[in-house]
């Protein structure tokens, strides 16, 4: 039987960008699944979020490694209908991390896609002063980029059809927290890994930063050296990269 999984992962270009992005997925799947029997197939939803389909005798242990690799966009009952709790919460457990992607910022807080909407309003983000879109610029947050939350139990407003409310998860909390105390980094959206890796290096900054860590499929942080000023860094390299990208400051 096959078994499927919706990556928290979302492909958000297009023409020739979505097809080396669907390739590089192709080739991070394989690489994870290359000790287990099972063959994969990729499709994406209309909202972004891949699909992964998986056959072969070790089917269900390849899509428990996806899942747990790349995270998993939950597809149960959205709770429209039945008891309290559930219309509350949705396909989502309280209990339970879930990872949705970054897709907007006002001074009610963040929006996250998880399949569906969900808010994290000001109080729940607890990331120090400031508010939200302040808390962007200084943590170096992008569209689209992958985090962690969990649900609260309520919709947003007291409305039954408005988005889930959620709070920032602790783990999240804390990466971000390690990204200001560490080296400087440039967080970037809209490319690959390896396309942020040739762009530094025709820039010529290759000595200037550490590595290319992968946050999610088109979301990259260009992790610096302890000489290196990630502002700089972004003025040098922006006219290369047409995409979104913010220093960690």
């Amino acid at each position: 039987m096959a078994e499927a999984v919706v990556l928290a992962r979302k492909i958000y270009v297009a023409g020739d960008a979505r097809e080396r992005t669907l390739r590089s997925l192709r080739g991070q799947i394989g690489n994870h699944l290359s000790d287990l029997d099972a063959s994969f197939e990729i499709e994406l939803r209309e909202d972004g979020f891949p699909i992964v389909t998986l056959e072969g005798e070790d089917a269900v242990v390849a899509r428990n490694l996806l899942a747990e690799t790349f995270d998993e966009i939950p597809t149960s009952a959205d709770g429209a209908s039945g008891d309290g709790e559930q219309e509350a919460t949705g396909p989502f457990d309280p209990e339970e991390t879930y990872t949705g992607t970054l897709e907007s910022w006002d001074e009610n807080g963040f929006v996250l896609d998880a399949g569906v909407p969900v808010r994290v309003p000001p109080s729940e983000i607890e990331l120090g002063p400031g508010n939200p879109e302040q808390i962007v610029e200084r943590f170096g947050l992008v569209q689209h980029l992958p985090m962690q939350f969990q649900v609260t139990g309520e919709r947003w407003e007291g409305d039954a059809d408005g988005p889930f409310v959620a709070a920032l998860a602790d783990a999240e909390r804390d990466r971000l927290y390690e990204w200001q105390r560490g080296p400087g980094r440039v967080t970037v959206n809209s490319a690959t890994r390896s396309e942020v890796r040739a762009t530094v290096n025709r820039a010529g900054h290759a000595q200037d930063i550490v590595t290319v860590e992968r946050l999610g499929l088109l979301e990259q942080s260009i992790v610096c050296t302890e000489d290196t000023d990630p502002p700089g860094l972004i003025a040098s390299i922006g006219e290369y990269l047409p995409a979104e990208l913010r220093a960690v400051v």
